[in-house]
């Protein structure tokens, strides 16, 4: 009998997979969940209780966490990577990475195929066949609902038709959790005028008030909060419970997806925005125009190709290591006020910082330079736009 790994979540399309891959093209198939971050231990076992009831001949959880925060998330941040100006590439991110791990589980089962749950009118698809066909190429990859073109409604009628109980009001809407920020699509987000509504959103708003917390940075990673310090990893999980009980993060990304058509997803992304923006502001203190300036290129050109699943490209590991290079003298603490539903980042406290009055203060006093100085300054810096005005007798009038 031939051997099938399925990535799978628990959710609706990963279900039918299942049970359609068993039942109707006869194969022994062997499941497998790649948590990110998003599944607790109760979750986690009873996603495995599932899948075995669902045919499983063999299920296996693989927890990569602490690996998807040192290859990735570290990396999104030092970028301040933010697809649109928007998204903190929440799913996209560790898609990528689900994808590794279960390739790579597939090879040491000596799977004969590897399948997974997209349609073909998305990105998962491509993120998951691009990985794939370059880690084993050998190995055939099967999307059942992609080649079968199959609605959701479809999908539940199939599993309900053999004996899998589902409920069609829980499948309007698809959630994907993780470490850095959970994606919510359902009937709404198919359109381009109407919101989500506020329960379909994971965190509802049981804070009123403001809290202010503390963020600690070292090398341009969050290793504190409120003077406790901590792995990184840990402290995106304490930020994410801290503000997603003020209901923040929510937002609705707009986009282009990697096939040409737009699309549009909601997400909760609670600690993800408030680090990029705290780590941000952090920045413009404690690095230079010019690193800014170019790690504002870079750091879109990551995300960009991260999102579209070019992450083995070796251009990705060269501008990691820029992108880390510039992180030497991001250090310091940075305020943020949690309101209900939005935040605002107060300031910053940093040896690294080059707001130094020292040297002066902006539209105040000039402490290094005198009035000659500065005139002179501006006299050469206008000299290229002069000398081309007065040849070409621009009047700008």
């Amino acid at each position: 009998m031939k051997k099938v790994v399925l990535a799978y979540s628990g959710g609706l399309d990963t279900s039918y997979c299942l049970r359609y891959l068993k039942n109707e093209k006869g194969y022994q198939v062997h499941t497998v969940l790649i948590n990110t971050g998003g599944f607790d231990e109760a979750e986690l076992a009873a996603i495995e209780e599932r899948a075995y009831d669902l045919g499983s001949a063999k299920h296996i959880n693989l927890t990569i966490v602490d690996k998807y925060y040192d290859k990735a998330i570290k990396y999104l941040i030092y970028g301040n990577v933010l697809k649109n100006n928007t998204y903190p590439l929440s799913v996209s991110a560790e898609r990528v990475f689900q994808a590794m791990e279960a390739i790579k589980y597939a090879k040491s089962v000596g799977a004969d195929a590897i399948a997974h749950g997209s349609t073909g009118a998305g990105n998962d698809q491509i993120r998951f066949d691009l990985i794939f066909q370059t880690i084993a190429p050998e190995i055939e990859i099967i999307t059942p609902i992609r080649d079968l073109k199959l609605s959701r409604q479809e999908e539940v009628a199939y599993l309900q038709a053999n004996g899998v109980e589902y409920s069609w009001e829980k499948a309007q809407y698809s959630i994907n959790k993780g470490l850095w920020g959970t994606s919510v699509g359902g009937k709404e987000t198919l359109t381009s005028n109407l919101p989500l509504p506020s329960e379909a959103y994971p965190s509802q708003l049981q804070r009123e008030g403001e809290e202010k917390v503390t963020l600690h940075f070292e090398k341009g990673e969050l290793v504190g909060i409120n003077n406790k310090m901590d792995t990184p990893v840990k402290n995106i999980i304490l930020l994410e419970k801290l503000a997603s009980a003020f209901a923040i993060g929510r937002d609705i990304h707009v986009g282009d997806t990697i096939i040409g058509i737009k699309g549009r997803v909601g997400f909760e992304a609670a600690a993800p925005l408030i680090i990029i923006k705290a780590h941000h502001l952090l920045e413009k203190h404690t690095l230079g125009k010019w690193q800014q300036h170019w790690k504002e290129q870079l750091g879109n050109w990551y995300g960009m190709l991260f999102h579209e699943g070019q992450f083995l490209d070796p251009v990705m590991r060269n501008i990691e290591t820029f992108l880390e290079d510039t992180q030497k003298t991001v250090n310091g603490t940075v305020t943020v006020a949690l309101k209900p539903y939005h935040f605002t980042l107060d300031g910053i406290e940093s040896d690294n910082d080059l707001m130094n009055t020292g040297f002066g203060q902006y539209g105040e006093m000039n402490n290094a330079w005198t009035a000659d100085d500065a005139k002179g300054f501006i006299k050469i810096l206008g000299n290229a736009q002069n000398i081309f005005s007065s040849v070409n007798k621009e009047t700008y009038v």
